[in-house]
């Protein structure tokens, strides 16, 4: 990879660029002059989700940019109570229109199960993937996949489905690797995506993490999200600066040792979100951390 617009290749042979901004909590910001500052500095992959309430302003900074629709890359996702054959169907539908787009290039299960306590999530599960199956067989999306599936909510999917997953986005970042998450999904050719690739602000006060930028000249986001490509995995990016924006998108003019690799992947484990799909919300610091 030598520049934000180099691809992998899923399995069902469609490009994805191996960076994205993600596009959680710019509704909290400046909501649409965020996306367009994205735009103008130059991102062409974006991801968001129904729940994140970014999609009009998303859609409308795509429009007012002038640059042609097949230039962008768009991940979607349903929430959890649009989850069902039907209600997923409605959801891709909501967020085509919201976005106003005729077709997205990927949408994901954002979660595995509604809620923890959840009984029926493997039947749940399949039906919404029977919804996204037949959206992607008649050409409406070019890519589906998951988000914050663990390998035995993976394994439900594969042994009943028709059409394999092609994504898989989870939290990823050094002190949380989540490795036999990423082993598994890369093992059976699933791309992993990273949300939340930089961690919380523990992560960037991080001793390892403040060496290594002083190592390779470089700023400690930038070591984090560099982390994630050395692994294949596509990190999903946020920001309102314009500088940072362009900051995070240089990552390919510096190499991290093997020896620093290996260092980076057995931190303990900072910066994790508080979020497990099978298990109730963890809240640090008496401070509600936000849902992703």
């Amino acid at each position: 990879m030598k520049s934000i617009y180099d691809c992998y290749t899923l399995n069902n042979g469609v490009k994805i660029p191996c960076v994205a901004f993600g596009t959680f909590k710019a509704a909290q910001e400046n909501n649409k002059k965020v996306i367009a500052t994205a735009i103008e500095t130059g991102y062409r992959y974006f991801d968001t989700a129904s729940y994140y309430g970014t999609e009009t302003y998303l859609g409308e900074a795509i429009r007012d940019s002038g640059i042609p629709r097949e230039e962008f890359f768009l991940t979607s996702k349903m929430w959890k109570d649009e989850m069902g054959y039907e209600n997923t169907k409605r959801a891709f539908e909501l967020s085509l229109k919201t976005l106003g787009t005729d077709y997205l290039d990927l949408y994901l299960i954002h979660w595995p199960l509604p809620s923890p306590d959840f009984q029926e999530w493997k039947q749940l599960d399949l039906e919404t993937w029977r919804a996204l199956e037949e959206l992607y067989e008649g050409g409406r999306v070019r890519a589906i996949g998951l988000s914050n599936f663990l390998p035995h909510h993976i394994e439900n999917i594969l042994e009943h489905c028709k059409v394999r997953p092609m994504v898989n986005q989870i939290e990823f970042h050094p002190g949380y690797s989540q490795e036999a998450a990423v082993r598994y999904c890369q093992e059976r050719g699933i791309q992993v995506q990273a949300w939340s690739p930089l961690g919380r602000m523990r992560i960037s006060e991080e001793p390892l993490i403040l060496e290594l930028a002083e190592k390779y000249k470089v700023s400690a986001s930038q070591v984090c999200l560099r982390y994630a490509i050395e692994r294949d995995v596509i990190p999903l990016p946020k920001s309102s600066s314009p500088e940072r924006m362009r900051q995070n998108q240089d990552l390919f003019n510096f190499k991290i040792s093997k020896a620093d690799m290996y260092r980076l992947e057995t931190l303990p484990q900072i910066g994790w979100s508080g979020e497990h799909p099978d298990r109730e919300r963890v809240y640090f610091d008496n401070k509600r951390a936000d849902k992703k």
